[in-house]
């Protein structure tokens, strides 16, 4: 027994040191007490390049997705809270936010596992994942670009600060796919009140870990 759970737990932290964008969650903590939230914008191209044939919604010819919600995430300076009770997201209310994710199965996933830990009701939480998600300006450079684009992570996050007046360098985190070769997604970091802040040194930490690569490219949209 005591074996299996050594094995189990070894596992485990092999899998979070393998995957860069890999974090601790407390199940079952309680709503509304966290630290900060994450902004999650993936970058659809990668996401698609994957999985095309699997996600027409997301992925169809001509759709052009560029930055896409993954979700808004409650965090601990280190870890994050998940699945903080078993209240399901309305139909209602999903209804009032058609376009906010990129395909129809992330608003239920995002609010039972992130949305049931803010403190906030199902439609308080889509309503401030919308607004904060529309605050973002994407620079010109990455925005839907035709061709793909080679950037560094000093120049993407300098590039987010220079768009976005209370951002900061701290604030922005990129993370990568394919050993650190492609944007994979961005975290925007704020406070509880949705004002622009930093990250935790673990995130930023993966990020850099994740984007280590001299450069990384940003595939473009289709």
């Amino acid at each position: 027994m005591r074996f299996n759970k050594f094995f189990i737990a070894s596992a485990l932290l092999i899998t979070a040191l393998f995957i860069p964008n890999a974090a601790i969650a407390q199940n079952r903590a309680t709503p509304g007490k966290f630290d900060f939230y994450v902004l999650a914008l993936s970058w659809s191209p990668d996401y698609c390049a994957k999985n095309d044939t699997r996600d027409p919604q997301q992925c169809g010819s001509g759709r052009k997705l560029g930055f896409v919600l993954h979700g808004l995430w409650p965090q601990y300076q280190t870890g994050y809270p998940a699945n903080c009770s078993t209240q399901k997201l309305p139909a209602e209310v999903k209804r009032r936010f058609p376009d906010l994710f990129p395909s129809a199965k992330l608003p239920d996933h995002e609010w039972e596992k992130h949305g049931t830990c803010s403190g906030k009701t199902p439609a308080e939480y889509l309503a401030f994942s919308k607004k904060l998600k529309d605050a973002i300006a994407i620079p010109a450079a990455y925005n839907r670009p035709n061709k793909p684009v080679r950037t560094t992570i000093t120049n993407f996050k300098n590039s987010f600060v220079s768009a976005n007046n209370k951002i900061t360098a701290d604030g922005v985190a990129p993370f990568c796919s394919g050993s650190g070769r492609f944007l994979q997604e961005v975290f925007f970091c704020y406070s509880k009140n949705g004002e622009p802040g930093i990250c935790s040194a673990e995130i930023l930490k993966r990020s850099q870990k994740s984007c280590g690569q001299p450069d990384f490219l940003l595939r473009n949209v289709r």
